[in-house]
């Protein structure tokens, strides 16, 4: 049997990035454009990179809180259901119907 110990997706995401680095270093290093070109190129993509990290962490921030939110009115509207059931429950149990042999 297979052992799994919750690496799944994140894993497999880590190692694409890491090769998608070295793959990335490697072509740069072998590639035919002056060092000047090279750093400026280097640079430019490092900004691309960080404001895509920015936004990929703005929306995370969003979906957590979507999901925050989500989670805390499902338990109120639980609560509420409960609270309700409970009261219907002890309210017929209390009426004057339900006494057996009347």
């Amino acid at each position: 049997m297979a052992n799994d110990n919750g690496a799944g997706a994140g894993s497999v995401m880590l190692a694409f990035l890491v090769g998608a680095v070295a793959g990335a270093a490697a072509a740069l290093l072998y590639a035919p454009a002056t060092g000047q070109e090279t750093r400026e190129f280097l640079g430019e993509k490092a900004r691309e990179g960080r404001d895509r990290a920015t936004e990929a962490a703005a929306k995370g921030r969003e979906v957590i809180n979507r999901g925050r939110d989500t989670v805390a009115t499902a338990l109120e509207r639980g609560r509420e259901a409960y609270q309700q059931a409970r009261s219907s429950t002890a309210a017929s149990s209390s009426s004057p119907t339900s006494r057996e042999g009347a």
